[in-house]
């Protein structure tokens, strides 16, 4: 895994937030037209958590707490997409690494809107599910 393998994920995997029905509005109401800056930080953030870079600095969860018209099914989506684009490009222990930290980012993010913990069930295409612990 390398920096350019970082940030070619996050490109793609955000170009198909952009497009997706669930995601986009909720992505473009809090981001708006600065998607630029937002890739970039996203970037340095899975730089950060996989390369350990530590170029990313900034709440997280207060960040995404202040989102409004949140749903169960945006978790969803999100690991979805998250699955299919960490499918290929990488080895087996990299994609489980980006995997794991991605459901440990979201398992928290839910609690944190829904008050309930969560555990994220991928079937064999890689479709994500989320179930209410």
């Amino acid at each position: 895994m390398s920096r350019d393998s970082l940030r070619a994920l996050v490109h793609a995997f955000y170009a198909d937030v952009r497009r997706d029905a669930a995601l986009a509005p909720v992505f473009d109401a809090a981001i708006g037209a600065h998607w630029e800056t937002h890739l970039e930080r996203m970037v340095e953030f899975w730089c950060t958590m996989m390369l350990d870079t530590r170029s990313f600095s900034g709440s997280v969860f207060g960040t995404h707490m202040q989102l409004k018209g949140v749903e169960p099914v945006h978790f969803e989506r999100w690991m979805s997409l998250w699955y299919r684009h960490t499918a290929a490009g990488f080895e087996a222990t990299d994609r489980k690494q980006l995997r794991e930290k991605a459901e440990m980012i979201g398992r928290s993010l839910f609690l944190g809107f829904f008050s309930t913990p969560a555990k994220f069930i991928a079937d064999d295409d890689g479709r994500v599910v989320v179930e209410r612990c």
